[in-house]
């Protein structure tokens, strides 16, 4: 596909300046991709200036919550800039979409867009271990009627923000056993925003409690461990990696996939398996648990001190513990070009002259 370079979003390039902080998400690189479905054909694409949307207030999205979004990463990769395994964010993008009743973006037009947006914006990637370009392509039904059928005009847009890790330092979660944020045959194994707002209650609730995050009961059984509000969980016990496997509400995370990879590479035992919540909690308490992280694109690997329950507090031996900084490092190593990329995980990016 062609994509028209807006001359507007290389002014507004040129005359950005990096913030001294950067946070999360909060600082919003200066340009945006923007393609257009509509008659059952995809627009070509075009680089403009990060700014508002247009929609009307009948829009799909604003009221029957028609969206879907991605999460990946460029780094400093050596000398240059590499994406982290932008095809099977692709191929999620797609999942979802289709869970939606949604036209799959094309895995072309996905790694074209967010090709563009790193090129551009690759002098807005961080230095620092464990900071990066954080890329965030969405997909959103616009057609402006009130009718509860898809829409049949869609906006794709990939936006970026140089960001530090989403939540460094440990973590405090709270065994979350009265609601759900997915549904037994729903969209938990789909990245879409409605996931993320049914968990909204259930934080709020616990940060009052002193925590920082929900772990969540499988939605069909309410006593197996799903995983955090957007992230993979893990348990490491009697030298073992345990983390649930996948069964349909929980989201199939890249960085989770890749680190099971990377532990069986290093020779660590692996287990995907259910794991019930009172058995874990057991485990933490006789310190056979002896440490727990949760993983994700944003987060990367963020080690897990203490688990609540009712009126009791379950805390890990270990945070982080050897396994989690073991695995984090071995992950960044790949990502920011320190240790050979034995699984062909980094994509280069040419970056883009003006």
């Amino acid at each position: 596909m062609s994509i028209k370079i807006q001359p507007e979003a290389i002014a507004s390039l040129r005359g950005f300046e990096m913030p001294e902080r950067l946070g999360f998400g909060t600082v919003m690189a200066p340009v945006m991709f923007r393609a257009r479905y509509q008659d059952g054909r995809w627009s070509d694409g075009e680089l403009i200036p990060y700014g508002p949307l247009a929609l009307d207030p009948a829009a799909k999205v604003l009221h029957y919550a028609q969206s879907c979004f991605e999460g990946l990463k460029a780094y400093r990769c050596g000398s240059g800039v590499g994406l982290f395994r932008p095809e099977r964010n692709a191929a999620r993008m797609a999942h979802s979409a289709q869970r939606l009743c949604m036209p799959p973006v094309p895995e072309t037009l996905f790694m074209d867009a967010v090709r563009v947006v790193v090129a551009h914006c690759a002098g807005l990637v961080p230095g620092n271990s464990g900071e990066s370009l954080y890329i965030r392509p969405f997909l959103m039904g616009t057609q402006p009627d009130l009718s509860v059928t898809a829409s049949r005009a869609y906006e794709f847009y990939v936006i970026a923000s140089p960001s530090e890790a989403y939540h460094p330092g440990n973590m405090r979660l709270w065994v979350e056993r009265e609601d759900s944020r997915a549904a037994v045959g729903g969209t938990g194994d789909a990245k879409v925003g409605g996931n993320y707002a049914a968990s909204l209650l259930s934080i709020s609730q616990l940060k009052a409690r002193g925590y920082d995050q929900s772990l969540w009961l499988n939605p069909g059984n309410r006593r197996t461990v799903d995983e955090l509000s957007g992230m993979n969980f893990f348990a490491v016990m009697d030298g073992a990696l345990h983390t649930p496997a996948l069964n349909g509400s929980i989201l199939e995370g890249v960085t989770r996939e890749s680190l099971l990879t990377l532990a069986r590479d290093l020779g660590i035992e692996v287990h995907e398996r259910e794991i019930d919540i009172d058995d874990l909690l057991k485990l933490v308490a006789s310190g056979t648990c002896s440490e727990a992280f949760a993983c994700g694109t944003a987060a990367i690997v963020s080690p897990i001190s203490e688990l609540g329950d009712s009126e009791q507090r379950y805390r890990l031996a270990q945070a982080p513990g050897p396994v989690a900084t073991q695995l984090r490092q071995a992950l960044l190593d790949i990502q920011e070009g320190r240790a050979e990329d034995r699984f062909g995980w980094m994509q280069m990016v040419q970056v883009a002259r003006f």
